[in-house]
């Protein structure tokens, strides 16, 4: 049999792999409590939050199915808060590890963190993505399959796809506009070459 462990890997890896194992047969009030969330947090299956001495949570927060909340850079989310199904929320970026082709552990060094912030009483819907270094404020919520790049000062309801399908739609109407426009000139055309 072949032994595919590496005597390499840090205990610290082994540890969190064991423990996300463990909490698949867990209900979302015993996870929370096995990673240490605060009193009347809940965390779905598949949720995993990445160095989670970095993370500060408020209590009665809810953490929906294979969310990732990267904390390597500074994590911290408001007390009430949501964080929905499939949310990616990241303090780290590390693109310049593949650009300069150096995608190694030990190359660690070029990855850049910064701290992303999260108010209370936010709602972050599902399969939105939060950008290192944002800050949201309290009462947020950000619609579905968002990407937030900016800072959202508090009571924002941040939904750019939503204004996108609007711009589409009077491009398209412009469009249609341009082309009865188009036709009408080539009849007019056509009519003053036979008047001709």
């Amino acid at each position: 049999m072949f032994n595919y462990f590496l005597e390499e890997t840090p205990w610290e890896i082994r540890e969190q792999i064991l423990r996300y194992n463990a909490a698949q047969n867990m209900s979302d009030v015993e996870r929370a409590k096995f990673f240490g969330l605060p009193e009347g947090c809940r965390m779905r299956e598949g949720a995993k939050i990445i160095h989670p001495q970095n993370l500060k949570i408020g209590s009665y927060c809810w953490i929906g199915e294979n969310a990732i909340l990267d904390a390597s850079g500074g994590l911290e989310i408001g007390e009430h808060t949501s964080i929905g199904v499939g949310v990616f929320v990241w303090t780290h970026d590390s693109h310049d590890l593949n650009i300069k082709g150096e995608n190694t552990r030990d190359a660690s060094n070029l990855i850049k963190r910064r701290k992303t912030s999260i108010g209370k009483n936010c709602y972050i819907v599902g399969h939105s993505v939060i950008m290192p270094g944002v800050t949201i404020g309290d009462k947020c919520i950000v619609a579905p399959m968002s990407v937030v790049y900016e800072d959202l000062p508090n009571g924002t309801v941040y939904k750019p796809y939503r204004n996108f399908y609007k711009i589409l739609q009077e491009i398209e109407e412009k469009d249609k506009k341009i082309n009865d426009l188009e036709r009408r000139i080539s009849f007019l055309e056509v009519q003053l070459l036979q008047n001709e």
